[in-house]
Protein backbone atom coordinates (compact mmCIF):
# COMPACT_ATOMS: atom_id res chain seq x y z
CA UNK A 1 0.00 0.00 0.00
CA UNK A 2 1.39 3.31 -1.04
CA UNK A 3 1.13 6.50 1.11
CA UNK A 4 1.26 10.58 0.14
CA UNK A 5 0.48 13.50 1.76
CA UNK A 6 0.68 15.67 -1.90
CA UNK A 7 0.37 19.36 -1.98
CA UNK A 8 -2.16 18.66 -4.44
CA UNK A 9 -3.70 15.49 -4.64
CA UNK A 10 -5.57 15.59 -7.55
CA UNK A 11 -2.97 14.98 -10.27
CA UNK A 12 -3.17 14.24 -13.80
CA UNK A 13 0.29 12.37 -15.14
CA UNK A 14 1.88 12.66 -18.64
CA UNK A 15 -0.14 9.51 -19.73
CA UNK A 16 -3.27 10.92 -18.93
CA UNK A 17 -3.76 8.48 -15.64
CA UNK A 18 -5.70 10.69 -13.19
CA UNK A 19 -4.34 10.14 -9.30
CA UNK A 20 -6.96 10.06 -6.73
CA UNK A 21 -5.76 9.92 -3.20
CA UNK A 22 -7.67 7.87 -0.64
CA UNK A 23 -7.40 8.21 3.08
CA UNK A 24 -9.01 6.14 5.52
CA UNK A 25 -8.24 4.80 9.26
CA UNK A 26 -5.52 2.06 10.07
CA UNK A 27 -8.42 -0.53 11.05
CA UNK A 28 -9.22 -3.66 10.28
CA UNK A 29 -13.12 -3.07 8.66
CA UNK A 30 -11.43 -0.06 6.33
CA UNK A 31 -8.55 -2.10 5.48
CA UNK A 32 -11.21 -4.83 4.66
CA UNK A 33 -13.33 -2.49 2.41
CA UNK A 34 -10.08 -1.08 1.10
CA UNK A 35 -8.41 -4.29 0.10
CA UNK A 36 -9.49 -4.50 -3.32
CA UNK A 37 -8.29 -0.97 -4.57
CA UNK A 38 -5.31 -1.36 -2.13
CA UNK A 39 -3.81 -4.60 -3.74
CA UNK A 40 -4.93 -3.66 -7.43
CA UNK A 41 -7.56 -6.49 -7.46
CA UNK A 42 -9.65 -3.46 -8.67
CA UNK A 43 -8.22 -1.41 -11.35
CA UNK A 44 -9.79 1.03 -13.33
CA UNK A 45 -8.60 2.20 -16.37
CA UNK A 46 -7.27 6.34 -16.83
CA UNK A 47 -7.16 5.96 -12.73
CA UNK A 48 -4.53 5.66 -10.06
CA UNK A 49 -5.61 4.99 -6.51
CA UNK A 50 -2.91 6.17 -3.88
CA UNK A 51 -3.73 5.68 -0.12
CA UNK A 52 -3.02 7.40 3.10
CA UNK A 53 -4.03 6.02 6.82
CA UNK A 54 -4.60 8.17 9.43
CA UNK A 55 -6.92 8.22 12.64
CA UNK A 56 -10.38 9.32 11.92
CA UNK A 57 -10.06 12.19 14.17
CA UNK A 58 -7.59 13.82 12.00
CA UNK A 59 -9.01 12.97 9.14
CA UNK A 60 -12.37 14.68 10.21
CA UNK A 61 -9.91 18.01 11.05
CA UNK A 62 -7.83 17.41 7.81
CA UNK A 63 -10.81 17.52 5.81
CA UNK A 64 -12.67 20.27 7.51
CA UNK A 65 -9.83 22.32 7.37
CA UNK A 66 -7.65 21.79 4.06
CA UNK A 67 -10.10 19.62 1.56
CA UNK A 68 -6.84 17.49 1.82
CA UNK A 69 -7.98 14.29 0.38
CA UNK A 70 -10.11 13.33 -3.13
CA UNK A 71 -11.79 10.76 -1.06
CA UNK A 72 -11.90 10.67 2.62
CA UNK A 73 -13.09 8.51 5.43
CA UNK A 74 -14.91 10.96 7.67
CA UNK A 75 -17.21 10.39 11.01
CA UNK A 76 -20.68 11.73 10.03
CA UNK A 77 -20.98 14.20 13.01
CA UNK A 78 -17.95 15.87 11.19
CA UNK A 79 -19.90 16.18 7.71
CA UNK A 80 -21.80 19.76 8.32
CA UNK A 81 -18.04 21.17 8.53
CA UNK A 82 -16.88 20.31 5.34
CA UNK A 83 -20.10 19.97 3.52
CA UNK A 84 -19.36 22.61 1.38
CA UNK A 85 -16.08 21.16 0.16
CA UNK A 86 -17.72 17.22 0.36
CA UNK A 87 -20.72 15.41 -0.52
CA UNK A 88 -20.77 11.81 0.79
CA UNK A 89 -20.53 9.00 -1.11
CA UNK A 90 -23.40 6.06 -1.51
CA UNK A 91 -21.22 3.23 -0.68
CA UNK A 92 -17.95 2.55 1.97
CA UNK A 93 -20.20 3.66 5.70
CA UNK A 94 -19.85 2.07 8.78
CA UNK A 95 -23.53 1.42 10.54
CA UNK A 96 -24.31 0.30 14.54
CA UNK A 97 -27.14 -2.50 13.58
CA UNK A 98 -27.87 -2.08 17.32
CA UNK A 99 -24.63 -1.70 18.12
CA UNK A 100 -21.94 1.28 18.67
CA UNK A 101 -19.11 3.00 20.80
CA UNK A 102 -19.67 2.24 24.45
CA UNK A 103 -19.04 4.22 27.61
CA UNK A 104 -17.09 1.79 29.59
CA UNK A 105 -15.25 2.10 33.08
CA UNK A 106 -12.99 0.50 35.47
CA UNK A 107 -15.99 -0.04 38.01
CA UNK A 108 -19.52 -0.93 38.19
CA UNK A 109 -21.34 2.52 37.47
CA UNK A 110 -24.97 3.48 36.74
CA UNK A 111 -25.28 5.99 33.93
CA UNK A 112 -26.55 8.81 36.29
CA UNK A 113 -22.86 8.67 37.69
CA UNK A 114 -21.64 9.94 34.27
CA UNK A 115 -22.50 13.72 35.11
CA UNK A 116 -20.35 13.77 37.87
CA UNK A 117 -17.32 12.01 36.52
CA UNK A 118 -14.75 13.27 33.61
CA UNK A 119 -15.07 10.82 30.32
CA UNK A 120 -12.25 10.48 28.23
CA UNK A 121 -13.35 10.75 24.41
CA UNK A 122 -11.82 9.58 20.97
CA UNK A 123 -12.39 13.16 19.38
CA UNK A 124 -14.74 16.31 19.17
CA UNK A 125 -15.48 15.64 15.88
CA UNK A 126 -16.48 11.76 15.53
CA UNK A 127 -19.47 10.58 15.83
CA UNK A 128 -19.08 8.84 18.90
CA UNK A 129 -19.12 12.13 20.46
CA UNK A 130 -21.94 13.54 19.06
CA UNK A 131 -24.06 10.48 20.35
CA UNK A 132 -22.50 10.97 23.62
CA UNK A 133 -23.41 14.52 23.55
CA UNK A 134 -27.14 13.74 22.41
CA UNK A 135 -27.66 11.04 25.30
CA UNK A 136 -26.19 13.61 27.94
CA UNK A 137 -24.74 17.18 27.29
CA UNK A 138 -23.29 17.50 30.47
CA UNK A 139 -21.11 15.12 30.48
CA UNK A 140 -17.66 16.59 30.81
CA UNK A 141 -15.07 15.46 28.26
CA UNK A 142 -11.28 14.97 27.91
CA UNK A 143 -9.61 14.16 24.73
CA UNK A 144 -7.54 10.93 24.26
CA UNK A 145 -6.49 9.64 21.13
CA UNK A 146 -8.65 6.52 20.68
CA UNK A 147 -5.90 3.63 21.19
CA UNK A 148 -4.86 5.14 24.77
CA UNK A 149 -8.46 5.41 26.28
CA UNK A 150 -8.58 1.80 27.66
CA UNK A 151 -4.76 1.79 28.90
CA UNK A 152 -6.14 5.10 30.23
CA UNK A 153 -8.56 4.16 32.25
CA UNK A 154 -6.47 0.91 33.86
CA UNK A 155 -4.33 3.27 34.38
CA UNK A 156 -6.36 5.37 36.80
CA UNK A 157 -6.36 8.57 34.91
CA UNK A 158 -10.40 8.75 34.03
CA UNK A 159 -12.83 6.25 35.90
CA UNK A 160 -14.49 5.64 32.45
CA UNK A 161 -14.04 6.57 28.13
CA UNK A 162 -15.53 6.44 25.17
CA UNK A 163 -14.73 3.62 22.78
CA UNK A 164 -14.75 3.04 19.54
CA UNK A 165 -13.32 0.47 17.09
CA UNK A 166 -11.96 -3.01 18.40
CA UNK A 167 -12.55 -1.61 21.66
CA UNK A 168 -15.82 -2.49 21.70
CA UNK A 169 -14.80 -6.64 21.31
CA UNK A 170 -11.79 -6.44 24.29
CA UNK A 171 -12.71 -3.72 26.68
CA UNK A 172 -14.16 -6.95 29.24
CA UNK A 173 -10.54 -8.90 28.40
CA UNK A 174 -8.95 -5.41 29.87
CA UNK A 175 -11.30 -5.86 32.97
CA UNK A 176 -13.72 -3.40 32.65
CA UNK A 177 -17.45 -2.94 32.74
CA UNK A 178 -20.34 -1.73 30.04
CA UNK A 179 -21.89 1.53 31.44
CA UNK A 180 -23.83 2.17 27.89
CA UNK A 181 -24.09 1.08 24.46
CA UNK A 182 -24.83 4.08 22.36
CA UNK A 183 -25.85 1.96 19.70
CA UNK A 184 -28.16 0.38 21.91
CA UNK A 185 -29.26 3.43 23.15
CA UNK A 186 -29.63 4.67 19.92
CA UNK A 187 -32.25 2.23 18.31
CA UNK A 188 -33.95 2.53 21.43
CA UNK A 189 -34.98 6.09 21.05
CA UNK A 190 -35.27 6.51 17.37
CA UNK A 191 -35.43 3.04 15.96
CA UNK A 192 -33.04 3.34 13.32
CA UNK A 193 -29.59 2.11 13.35
CA UNK A 194 -26.74 4.50 14.04
CA UNK A 195 -24.55 5.83 11.52
CA UNK A 196 -20.94 6.22 12.35
CA UNK A 197 -18.44 7.18 9.70
CA UNK A 198 -18.54 7.16 5.90
CA UNK A 199 -16.98 8.06 2.87
CA UNK A 200 -16.36 11.83 1.46
CA UNK A 201 -15.02 13.16 -2.12
CA UNK A 202 -14.38 15.73 -3.05
CA UNK A 203 -17.31 18.00 -5.16
CA UNK A 204 -14.46 19.83 -7.44
CA UNK A 205 -13.42 16.43 -8.88
CA UNK A 206 -17.09 16.30 -11.02
CA UNK A 207 -19.97 14.14 -11.90
CA UNK A 208 -17.93 11.89 -14.08
CA UNK A 209 -15.42 11.34 -11.40
CA UNK A 210 -17.61 10.73 -8.51
CA UNK A 211 -18.96 8.03 -10.75
CA UNK A 212 -16.11 6.55 -11.56
CA UNK A 213 -14.63 6.34 -8.16
CA UNK A 214 -17.93 5.37 -6.31
CA UNK A 215 -17.95 2.40 -8.69
CA UNK A 216 -14.44 1.55 -7.71
CA UNK A 217 -15.05 1.88 -4.13
CA UNK A 218 -18.45 -0.55 -4.43
CA UNK A 219 -16.39 -3.01 -6.24
CA UNK A 220 -13.61 -3.12 -3.94
CA UNK A 221 -16.18 -3.43 -0.89
CA UNK A 222 -17.81 -6.55 -3.01
CA UNK A 223 -14.51 -8.17 -3.48
CA UNK A 224 -13.88 -8.26 -0.17
CA UNK A 225 -17.20 -9.58 0.53
CA UNK A 226 -16.83 -12.20 -2.11
CA UNK A 227 -13.19 -13.50 -1.32
CA UNK A 228 -13.42 -13.08 2.90
CA UNK A 229 -10.47 -14.85 3.33
CA UNK A 230 -7.83 -12.92 1.99
CA UNK A 231 -9.39 -9.93 2.37
CA UNK A 232 -9.90 -10.55 6.37
CA UNK A 233 -5.92 -12.06 6.21
CA UNK A 234 -4.88 -8.28 4.49
CA UNK A 235 -6.91 -6.63 7.44
CA UNK A 236 -5.54 -8.51 9.86
CA UNK A 237 -2.29 -6.58 9.74
CA UNK A 238 -4.49 -3.83 10.84
CA UNK A 239 -6.38 -5.74 13.30
CA UNK A 240 -5.11 -4.43 16.97
CA UNK A 241 -4.90 -7.02 20.00
CA UNK A 242 -7.56 -8.78 18.02
CA UNK A 243 -7.55 -12.87 17.01
CA UNK A 244 -8.49 -13.62 13.98
CA UNK A 245 -12.08 -14.43 14.84
CA UNK A 246 -12.74 -11.62 16.66
CA UNK A 247 -10.98 -9.68 14.02
CA UNK A 248 -14.11 -11.31 11.45
CA UNK A 249 -16.18 -10.64 13.85
CA UNK A 250 -15.60 -6.58 13.68
CA UNK A 251 -15.29 -6.96 10.47
CA UNK A 252 -18.34 -8.73 9.71
CA UNK A 253 -19.92 -5.59 12.52
CA UNK A 254 -18.78 -2.94 9.97
CA UNK A 255 -18.07 -3.84 6.65
CA UNK A 256 -21.51 -6.00 5.29
CA UNK A 257 -24.23 -5.14 2.68
CA UNK A 258 -25.27 -1.52 4.52
CA UNK A 259 -21.44 -0.71 3.73
CA UNK A 260 -22.79 -1.75 -0.24
CA UNK A 261 -25.56 0.88 0.39
CA UNK A 262 -27.03 2.14 3.49
CA UNK A 263 -30.57 2.02 2.42
CA UNK A 264 -33.33 4.19 2.78
CA UNK A 265 -33.29 3.30 6.73
CA UNK A 266 -29.48 4.15 6.75
CA UNK A 267 -29.96 7.29 4.95
CA UNK A 268 -32.65 8.42 7.29
CA UNK A 269 -30.58 7.89 10.56
CA UNK A 270 -28.03 9.92 8.63
CA UNK A 271 -30.62 12.73 8.26
CA UNK A 272 -31.74 12.06 11.79
CA UNK A 273 -28.49 12.27 13.37
CA UNK A 274 -27.40 15.64 12.29
CA UNK A 275 -30.57 17.13 12.34
CA UNK A 276 -30.47 16.56 16.29
CA UNK A 277 -27.44 17.40 16.59
CA UNK A 278 -28.01 21.01 15.01
CA UNK A 279 -31.46 21.06 17.06
CA UNK A 280 -29.78 20.90 20.13
CA UNK A 281 -26.90 23.30 19.54
CA UNK A 282 -24.52 20.64 19.44
CA UNK A 283 -23.33 21.22 15.83
CA UNK A 284 -23.34 25.30 14.73
CA UNK A 285 -23.69 24.63 11.39
CA UNK A 286 -27.19 23.33 9.35
CA UNK A 287 -26.43 20.13 8.01
CA UNK A 288 -27.39 19.63 3.96
CA UNK A 289 -26.68 16.08 3.58
CA UNK A 290 -26.44 14.64 -0.25
CA UNK A 291 -24.83 11.56 -2.36
CA UNK A 292 -23.27 10.34 -4.84
CA UNK A 293 -23.79 6.93 -5.93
Amino acid sequence: MSTQTPENPVQTATNDVKEISIAHSPDSDDAFMFYGLATNKIRVPGYRFTHTLCDIETLNRRARDEAFYDVTAISFHAYPYLQEKYTLMGCGGSVGEGYGPMIVSSRKMETGELGRIRVAVPGTLTTAYLALKIFNPEIETTVVPFDQIIPEIQAGKFDAGLIIHEGQLTYATSGLYKVVDLGIWWRETTGLVLPLGGNAIRRSLGAEAHAIVSKALRDSIRHGLDHREPALAYAMQFARDLDTNLASNFVSMYVNERTLDYGPDGREAIHKLLAMGHERGLIPIAPQVDFVD
